[in-house]
């Protein structure tokens, strides 16, 4: 690790005016992703502005918005009756993405921002387009077992590691950012980026900008849902698959619904293909299973991870009958 200059600061202003000035700066929060990155020598900022101080921790209700700071630790958000009660698919994601160590210090903009834990992208003596751009894949020929099925690209073919944002992905939410001059608001679907021929670029927020909140529409998605998470270990471990599903069901009918998978894509991978099959159907296995397949058009092994073509859709069946069954 190389020597780096802390800084401190206590407003949103100044702490992007500080980043502006040098292009090898690193907002910390948690550091729970980045000091990681750090040690291993995959980033070397000369500077690092500590924004904890910053006042973006808050969990509330707007109107009907839940605005959550991006400076609260995802325990505060995980166990906040707000959040239980008006969004408990986002509390349940949250409490399988990591250990409550982790989850003490790590923080929902953080979360957004986490890097890829690809073994290539990890190790600097391996080629990875992701790290170092024109070097290669290691993994579309070797060691993909964690790796993605949707999306890929011959350049990259590594997985977002966050269940968080899986979550937010199914429950439609926005990202408020900030620059030195205005706020604007962004689909949380879209700050998040497919690999194409830029893998390095993970998400699209603009080198200026800091995330200050996110809001969530209150929704009627509080009773049938469920966030499957299918890993190596029951303890913390990233997902091979995860699946967030939660439906609103009036006269027996399924009359709205959110899917999205974890562990597949270089993003949260939202199913609206299979959400608009649903959509207006009963909640039974047959159409959880046609809509399952029908959520697999367009995947694609590589060999090692051959295994989710089967997995994917099985875990979208098994997670929609758990949601079924809190009925």
């Amino acid at each position: 690790m190389i020597n780096f200059q802390y800084l401190r600061t206590t407003t949103a202003k100044s702490a992007i005016a500080l980043l502006v000035k040098d292009k090898n700066a690193k907002f910390l929060a948690g550091g729970t992703n980045l000091i990681d990155l750090m040690k291993r020598g995959v980033t070397a900022p000369e500077k690092l502005i500590d924004i904890n101080h910053i006042p973006l921790k808050q969990i509330e209700q707007v109107g009907n918005k839940i605005h959550i700071g991006a400076l609260a630790s995802n325990s505060a958000v995980a166990d906040h009756d707000l959040i239980k009660e008006k969004l408990p698919l986002l509390s349940l994601a949250l409490k399988a993405g990591a250990s409550a160590q982790l989850r003490n210090v790590a923080t929902v903009g953080g979360n957004m921002m986490q890097r890829t834990r690809c073994g290539y992208f990890y190790d600097i003596e391996m080629p990875c387009n992701k790290r170092q751009p024109g070097t290669g894949c290691g993994a579309m020929d070797g060691f993909n077992r964690m790796h993605a099925i949707f999306g890929t690209s011959e350049k990259c073919i590594a997985v977002h590691p966050s269940d968080m944002c899986v979550a937010l992905v199914a429950l439609d939410a926005e990202v408020i950012l900030v620059n030195a001059k205005e706020e604007r608001k962004m689909s949380f679907k879209d700050f998040h980026r497919l690999a194409g021929d830029t893998p390095q670029l993970d998400n699209n927020l603009r080198v200026d900008e800091m995330i200050i909140r996110l809001e969530i529409p209150v929704n009627n998605l509080a009773k049938n849902y469920h966030y499957l998470k299918v890993r190596d270990r029951a303890s913390y471990a990233f997902a091979l698959v995860s699946v967030a599903a939660a439906f609103e069901i009036s006269n027996n009918r399924i009359t709205d619904i959110r899917l999205a998978m974890g562990g597949v894509a270089h993003k949260p991978w939202r199913l609206t293909a299979s959400e608009n099959f649903l959509k207006g159907k009963e909640a039974t296995s047959t159409n959880f299973e046609q809509a399952a397949q029908l959520a697999m058009k367009d995947a694609r092994g590589y060999g090692g991870n051959d295994f989710k073509l089967i997995l994917a859709p099985n875990t979208i069946i098994e997670a929609l009958n758990l949601a079924k069954s809190k009925a």
